[in-house]
């Protein structure tokens, strides 16, 4: 598709991307120091093959997003990358507001758009109809030899349209397509812990460019948040760790607090449309900031 925004040069089209376009993104994010998992990629497409575009001059990829819909009923913005000579020329605000429509006539009517943005582009989203919800932080320690408690198991143990429950409630919309491998990261782990029958905390931690993250890190208490995270954090022993807390939770970044982890990094969270009604209390690390 043309690009008549793009003043600096009429030969810019937009397209879907190609499984090799988005291995491209996954690089610019690693390049501007995101740290992607060592597996992201394959799961992030799995999750919605179509969810992904890019700017391409001369047959080179120039700039790349992601568009990503949980079945018409909630969009995820990410990847929002443009190469760095090529920035400040008005590419990547045209390249943006194509991909916003994009998303738009992806979903449902009344559905919401959220996106993790760096805080310098704060205005920049704000201009385009996004709302700020609150900061995430990504926090960084190292792993700490830990014994596990005998009531947390294996997430890959449990019948998965339980464990696809507990993250909707969490998450707020059905993504099972991405959280039946996101749960059983290759040289990672998935675990919950199970009181009465029921989950009632679970998270994962994977392979990162550097360490490892924990993502997600949902719990009915900052106790069980406590326990799981130890567990986590110890499969990981010696190496350094990551987890994106939301800072509306304060119980959160406590948890982070008590085990020396210190901020590197962070996002904006911010919707376009109404912002789902999400147990934050509960919400003790994000997902992913690419697909939410």
């Amino acid at each position: 598709m043309q690009t008549p925004d793009d003043k600096v040069s009429p030969a810019t089209t937009y397209r879907q991307a190609t499984r090799a376009d988005l291995d491209i993104a996954v690089e610019w994010a690693a390049a501007e120091g995101w740290n992607p998992g060592l597996n992201d990629a394959d799961v992030f497409w799995e999750t919605d093959p179509t969810g992904y575009v890019c700017a391409e001059r001369n047959g080179e990829v120039i700039a790349t997003g992601s568009v990503v819909s949980y079945q018409g009923n909630f969009g995820f913005m990410g990847f929002f990358i443009v190469q760095p000579d090529l920035r400040g020329h008005g590419i990547g605000r045209a390249f943006w507001q194509w991909r916003r429509g994009r998303l738009v006539a992806r979903l449902d009517p009344e559905a919401a758009i959220g996106l993790d943005g760096v805080f310098d582009m704060q205005p920049f989203y704000a201009a385009g109809g996004f709302e700020f919800a609150h900061r995430t932080i990504r926090m960084a320690g190292t792993g700490e030899v830990a014994d596990r408690s005998p009531d947390i198991v294996e997430l890959s143990t449990l019948p998965f349209r339980e464990v696809a429950a507990y993250d909707k409630n969490h998450f707020g919309f059905h993504r099972e397509q991405f959280l039946k491998r996101w749960i059983s990261p290759p040289s990672g782990l998935g675990l919950a812990v199970v009181h009465n029958g029921q989950i009632a905390a679970m998270g994962v931690i994977r392979p990162c460019r550097i360490g490892y993250k924990i993502g997600p890190l949902f719990a009915d208490s900052p106790d069980l948040a406590e326990s799981l995270f130890v567990s986590l954090s110890s499969f990981a022993a010696e190496s350094p760790i990551f987890l994106d807390t939301p800072e509306n939770n304060v119980d959160a970044t406590a948890l982070a607090d008590r085990h020396g982890l210190t901020e590197v990094f962070g996002c904006a969270r911010m919707y376009y449309g109404a912002a789902p009604v999400l147990p934050w209390g509960n919400i003790f690390g994000v997902s992913t900031f690419e697909l939410g």
